[in-house]
């Protein structure tokens, strides 16, 4: 069922008669003239806001007012006076005209004045590794904008794909679809132990490093470290006296301990700033590491996302040119 819609214009309720419409006969370009009309009062001003001739305008109003099924504008002492339907339809035709503008006006992000929280997956290594320039970003260019790290889970990209997360931070294997990747800095595995431990005056090799009492982190819990499998194409094996789930902790342990635990460089020259730990290269061939962050294809071209997204490279783009 359709209804009339009353408006009031100088306090006498007019009622707009709402009839079913064919939107393929409503022109929006006839709907701009009246907008135009409306401004200026005038047929040729109208006409000219939007390009066209005096004689052009007229015939477009008169398309307009069959249309519309009403005259819209009478002369008046003062120029064009607007009919009370025209009254009626001021409103609502500019609030449509905004309306569509915004439809299809390409959307936009000022980090400014943007608020709202972005949640990243990552575990302790890359949290570490970004958080302090990603958040100097934030707090420069978007200070409104806030930043979650979620709770650690076994499936990152699992996460990406349900929405839990609007970007996970990691090392993965084949990814569905639906996901894209971007590297963010390449990085090699090295080894730390306590400052003072014997085996940083002696030299590592592999057959000391194999005899060591071994911190493994372990993140997944799935499949074996790339250590280990380097290790088992030699016929060779470690001891993992520990494995702890968080690289920092494994780190505070090594620490205070004669243990070893193989960290990615970068990660441990940072700790090694703030902890008494001496690094050591490790003794055996394993592929570098190239960690990466993923996002859904919901995201690929959300203004915040990709905004997001190049503060995240930027803040690790020192990473590829430093030693």
């Amino acid at each position: 069922m359709v209804h009339d819609r009353s408006t009031y214009i100088n306090g006498m309720k007019v009622i707009v008669n709402m009839h079913q419409v064919d939107l393929s006969t409503v022109d929006l370009n006839l709907l701009k003239l009246f907008e135009a009309l409306v401004r200026e009062r005038s047929v040729t001003q109208a006409g000219l806001r939007l390009g066209l001739s005096q004689p052009a305008a007229s015939r477009a109003l008169g398309r307009l007012r069959t249309m519309l099924g009403d005259r819209l504008v009478v002369r008046g002492k003062l120029g064009l006076e607007l009919t009370p339907r025209g009254e009626a339809l001021a409103g609502p035709v500019a609030k449509l005209l905004d309306d569509a503008r915004g439809i299809v006006s390409p959307a936009v992000f000022d980090p400014a004045s943007a608020t709202g929280r972005i949640t990243i997956a990552a575990h302790d290594h890359l949290s570490l590794m970004v958080l302090a320039g990603l958040m100097a970003r934030f707090e420069r260019h978007a200070p409104a904008l806030s930043l979650h790290i979620a709770q650690p889970v076994g499936d990152n990209v699992r996460l990406i794909e349900q929405g839990g997360a609007d970007l996970a931070l990691g090392i993965f294997d084949a990814l569905p679809g639906s996901l894209h990747r971007r590297s963010l800095y390449t990085d090699s595995l090295v080894c730390v132990v306590r400052s003072g431990h014997p085996v940083v005056a002696e030299g590592l090799g592999l057959e000391r490093y194999v005899s060591l009492r071994h911190i493994a982190v372990t993140i997944s819990g799935v499949g074996e470290s790339a250590v280990d499998v380097a290790l088992s194409a030699q016929g060779l094996t470690r001891h993992v006296a520990l494995r702890v789930p968080h690289f920092l902790a494994g780190a505070m342990l090594v620490a205070d301990s004669d243990m070893i635990l193989t960290l990615p460089s970068r990660l441990a020259r940072l700790l090694a700033e703030r902890l008494p730990l001496a690094l050591l290269d490790l003794p055996l061939q394993v592929a570098p590491l190239s960690p990466a962050m993923i996002w859904h294809e919901r995201f690929h071209r959300d203004p915040a996302h990709v905004w997001v997204r190049q503060q995240l490279v930027d803040a690790v783009a020192a990473f590829n040119t430093a030693g």
